[in-house]
């Protein structure tokens, strides 16, 4: 299910991530031209780590651009507020992405073990560190090797879009992703 608006190949697109984690998974991403937006249309042409919108406006939205600047949030939180000032609000599209509970939800659906973490009603990163034996699953470096193999990491979005009970609207990363 794809619900993203087109990317126009101008358009200027900031990619928020709220971690490492989702730093290397929306790279991965990237490299593999799997997302509906590009590297040249990115502000800096990367991921940004920045979960506050003060310190977003301040690093980027006191510049001159054309037109609004399409901001996809990539964060595990629904609640988590980002109030940008009411100067900056029409220059920004804002969009949450969200990968509730954790990130690290993702590893336990490539791992097949969806259904043993649900029973454990531990966090998926505790789950991951005590069940699956991986102490670096917050790891930049390590989420970024796990997912080398693009096809298993497409493959727990589609996963994790299934299983989950996502409130209606709501999008994930699985949203983001080209449809062939």
């Amino acid at each position: 299910m794809k619900t993203s608006e087109p990317i126009e190949p101008t358009e200027l697109i900031a990619c928020l991530c709220e971690g490492g984690a989702e730093k290397a998974i929306v790279n991965r991403l990237l490299d593999a031209d799997k997302l509906i937006f590009v590297r040249e249309n990115l502000l800096e042409h990367k991921p940004i780590r920045c979960r506050d919108a003060k310190e977003f406006q301040e690093r980027y939205l006191k510049k001159e651009f054309p037109a609004p600047i399409r901001v996809y949030r990539i964060l595990d939180s629904r609640k988590e507020a980002f109030k940008l000032g009411k100067a900056y609000r029409s220059k920004v599209h804002l969009i949450d992405v969200i990968t509730a509970p954790e990130i690290e939800i993702l590893i336990i659906h490539a791992e097949g073990k969806f259904d043993a973490y649900k029973k454990s009603k531990k966090k998926p990163s505790a789950f991951c560190k005590q069940e699956l034996k991986m102490s670096r699953v917050k790891s930049e470096d390590f989420v970024a090797k796990y997912f080398s193999d693009i096809d298993k990491l497409l493959g727990a979005l589609q996963c994790y879009r299934k299983k989950s009970k996502l409130p209606t609207g709501e999008k994930s990363l699985i949203d983001l992703v080209k449809q062939n």
